[in-house]
């Protein structure tokens, strides 16, 4: 039988070092004993042991010290009260409501900021940006309507604001897609509020019955075989073009793996006759269900790997020069955000001349995988694992954003046994 966590919370004079005046600083002491582990934390008090003494320790408070023994009580009181509301406790949870202001809790704008700060501490730096953006809109819609986002709180955001926030967003012509981008980390941010019980769940103004997010089914733009042909056995006119052709086309067979995950790449990676990664994109939020993903060598990937790979094959040096292991995820993020421009500007241009008349970029690589794989009649289990998707709606929702071609040339596949 699981034993009950018991929480002690005190005052205590630390007694370790003086100060140079030859006090002593006070600490709230919390102690737990599952797991058995005690805390000390500073709060704006000091004193000799002979006035801590008559401040806290003595049965009768000296009367010159009656006002900070309030005070100090008051910080040990609000201790108590934090640690009561936490169930099951957690010193992180604890400190976050001990130290934070009064009423911030159903404040929009604190959440966001508590978790964008969670995001960059885990180098999660594209979804931290997702998270500016989208706190960026609802400031710059609440200054359209004279309202700051310091007093915006969550029970203020209903079905009704959240349709003239969209309304807003729609005027300021940005698509429909746009609008989701900056309505889902808002939801996201209520359900982190929800669980950290400083609102009510049933003031959530999203879902069935409430505020439904705009969505939209983008199609996947891909290259048909013939476009394929086409831009392969284009001539490229100069070095970055050349660059550009290759690096699309290395994702093409590398099952349309993303450049980040190409650029993360390392020698500890490759194997005899294949490689084997996991997508840095679905590594923080699908950790307990990770989908390793295997290519397998073909002489164009052989190829490439020969032309721009490292000279230093050691193990743990990437394969490509796009970013270098030392780099911080803001450096990569930069690097790789750059690269991906060089590519798609040179592409287009390669494509155009070429006879191949779409606005093509490096993304159309993984999409043009995907796509020939089913008019080559593979199943959405294949897809799935080639891709690496963790669920098979997710590769369902995928094929979804197909033309209507391919999925005609896919049923027409199912009862080839």
């Amino acid at each position: 039988m699981q034993m009950e966590n018991l929480i002690s919370i005190s005052i205590y004079l630390d007694t370790r070092r003086a100060k140079a005046n030859g006090s002593y600083p006070v600490k709230l002491r919390v102690f737990s004993t599952q797991p058995r582990k005690q805390m000390l934390y500073s709060i704006p008090f000091e004193y000799s042991k002979e006035d801590f003494k008559k401040v806290w320790t003595n049965k009768r408070i000296n009367k010159d010290f009656k006002n900070d023994n309030i005070r100090i009580d008051a910080v040990r009181q609000k201790a108590v009260d934090v640690a009561k509301d936490i169930q099951p406790f957690s010193f992180e949870r604890f400190e976050k409501l001990l130290f934070r202001k009064k009423g911030v809790g159903v404040s929009v704008k604190y959440h966001y900021n508590e978790y964008i700060n969670t995001l960059k501490k885990s180098d999660r730096i594209g979804t931290a940006e997702t998270y500016f953006y989208s706190l960026k809109a609802i400031t710059n819609y609440l200054n359209s309507i004279n309202q700051k986002i310091d007093k915006l709180v969550f029970y203020d955001v209903n079905v009704n604001w959240l349709k003239s926030f969209e309304k807003y967003l729609l005027a300021s012509n940005l698509s429909i897609t746009t609008v989701g981008i900056y309505l889902r980390p808002l939801r996201a941010i209520f359900n982190i509020a929800i669980k950290e019980r400083d609102i009510d769940k049933e003031i959530y103004p999203f879902g069935e019955g409430g505020y439904q997010i705009p969505n939209t089914k983008r199609v996947k733009k891909a290259l048909n075989l013939e476009q394929l042909k086409k831009l392969y056995q284009a001539k490229p006119e100069n070095k970055e073009q050349e660059k550009a052709k290759d690096f699309w086309f290395l994702s093409y067979n590398c099952n349309g793996m993303n450049l980040k995950d190409l650029a993360l790449l390392k020698y500890s990676n490759l194997n005899n006759d294949s490689l084997t990664f996991y997508r840095a994109k679905t590594y923080f939020t699908s950790k307990h269900n990770l989908k390793e993903i295997q290519v397998y060598f073909n002489d164009y990937i052989l190829k490439m790997l020969d032309k721009y790979g490292n000279e230093d094959k050691t193990s743990t040096n990437n394969v490509f020069d796009i970013i270098k292991p030392e780099y911080s995820e803001v450096d990569i993020k930069r690097r790789v955000n750059n690269f991906m421009r060089f590519i798609n500007q040179h592409i287009k241009i390669l494509a155009l001349n070429n006879g191949v008349n779409e606005d093509i970029s490096f993304l159309w690589a993984r999409h043009s995988f995907a796509t020939n794989s089913v008019r080559q009649g593979a199943s959405l289990e294949f897809i799935q694992e080639s891709l690496g998707h963790n669920s098979k709606t997710t590769t369902e929702n995928y094929f979804a954003g197909f033309g209507n071609d391919v999925k005609r040339e896919f049923a027409n596949t199912l009862m080839n046994f």
